[in-house]
């Protein structure tokens, strides 16, 4: 693919060194606490309940190794964006609900600033801010922002801006260096991290995994998009694909050409979305939607993502940025987010059977995830809390539809909503019906 590195992961965990598993589960054992999934969620629950009980034996098991799904292929953004759907939220806890949940994700992120300045993570973490940009008349019409054209190329110079919209409350972030930090913390506590463990079932006191049986009162699925391998759980959430490319370094004359002088985050309104990140080391990683699912909720090749979804980024990019016609990639990857029904999160406990779960972000999970895993503890604890009474817990969805609809819904899907946002550069001023439809085919 003209030299681009394609999968290992990702290019986070190729630039740290990707590792290999260690503390591989060796036949049946039990504990207070097993944890489902290595990636943030699981490791932020792990993380809090330690601190509440030190005595607590809490196992973490892990397929590949800490941070090989979502957690480690991210776009770096910590940010407060709502992990859901405002109005589903309010059907069950009001607008007054939402705002409380708007407010927690606020105050996660600067939680997660303070967890790693105090633990010595050092993750390229910059409270920079997220700009988002509107491209037509009807994406300005959504976002509503308040900067004008002028004022977002004082910031980015993106082509084609009319307004834009610019929220503090997000951070820059590198994944990789993220969760291999918290992963080395809750080790050094003392929790077990049992990496290239795969579960296969899970049911009340019992975790079945290739390597044996881990019996446990309290049993955390936190598998986000990869809870569809697991058995019971294909139709839960849908894993949904998300790719990324990253450029190689830009020289000075590059960045002054597009202005980008500081690190905001960059996103725009299209329904087709995009989100960029100036990374640490002078790069611009950006991502969008490939083949958005593949058939029967298969979820991983080793990041591999399709030539066209490569080539697609790369024309989003100059589409942006025309100065940076001919610039190299470095590399590309994909990953899958877990996506509810209702496209709503969810963190919920049942005290009588000890299941647990939290997940579904929607891809809004960097930040969501250590909320969730504050209210896994809480939950777990049996503790009354601010974060136990938020409207995402013990929420309930259907399941989706199974094979093929499953499959020729999503993709078309994303057929129209590419299609709306055609519409909409050509100069609508309105959103798209055709986006309206999607919408309500998705169940938004």
């Amino acid at each position: 693919m003209g030299g681009v590195r394609n999968g290992d992961v990702s290019f986070w965990w190729h630039q740290v060194g990707r590792p290999s598993p260690s503390d591989v589960l060796v036949g049946d054992t039990s504990c207070d606490v097993a944890i489902v999934g290595g990636g943030l969620t699981g490791l932020w629950a792990a993380f809090y309940l330690h601190e509440a009980d030190p005595s607590l034996d809490i196992r973490v098991l892990e397929a590949e190794f800490a941070g090989f799904g979502a957690s480690g292929r991210n776009g770096g953004w910590l940010s407060s964006e709502l992990a859901g759907s405002a109005s589903t939220y309010a059907e069950v806890a009001g607008e007054a609900g939402v705002d409380r949940l708007r407010a927690a994700l606020r105050a996660s992120v600067d939680e997660v600033i303070g967890v790693a300045d105090r633990e010595g993570i050092d993750a390229d973490i910059v409270r920079s801010g997220v700009l988002t940009v509107a491209r037509s008349r009807a994406q300005a019409e959504r976002l509503d922002g308040e900067l004008t054209a002028e004022q977002v190329a004082d910031r980015i110079r993106v082509a084609g801006a009319v307004s834009g919209h610019f929220d503090p409350d997000c951070a820059r972030v590198h994944p990789a260096k993220l969760v291999s930090g918290v992963a080395r913390v809750v080790r050094d506590r003392g929790v077990r991290v049992h990496e290239g463990t795969r579960v296969t079932s899970v049911e009340p006191g019992r975790v079945r995994t290739e390597r044996g049986t881990v019996r446990a009162p309290v049993v955390l699925r936190c598998l986000e998009g990869f809870t569809a391998g697991l058995a019971g759980h294909r139709r839960d959430w849908l894993p949904m694909n998300s790719a990324l490319v990253v450029t190689e370094p830009l020289s000075a004359d590059q960045w002054r050409a597009v202005g980008w002088s500081g690190e905001e985050l960059l996103g725009d309104e299209a329904h087709a979305y995009c989100y960029a990140q100036r990374t640490a080391d002078g790069r611009i990683a950006m991502g969008g939607r490939g083949v958005p699912y593949r058939f029967g909720s298969r979820t991983d090749d080793d990041g591999r993502t399709q030539r066209w979804t490569v080539e697609s980024l790369r024309a989003t990019l100059t589409a942006l940025f025309p100065a940076l016609e001919g610039i190299g990639l470095d590399h590309a990857w994909c990953g899958v987010l877990g996506v509810p029904r209702d496209w709503s999160a969810s963190v919920s406990f049942d005290p009588t059977t000890g299941l647990g779960h939290a997940g579904g972000y929607v891809g809004s999970g960097l930040t969501a995830t250590n909320l969730a895993g504050r209210t896994l503890r809480d939950l777990v604890l049996g503790r009354d809390t601010d974060l136990t009474a938020l409207p995402w817990t013990g929420h309930h969805v259907r399941r989706w539809e199974p094979e093929p609809l499953r499959w020729l819904g999503v993709h078309a899907l994303y057929r129209l909503y590419r299609a709306a946002d055609r519409r909409e550069d050509a100069g609508l001023a309105r959103t798209s019906r055709i986006a309206r439809v999607a919408d309500r085919v998705a169940g938004r």
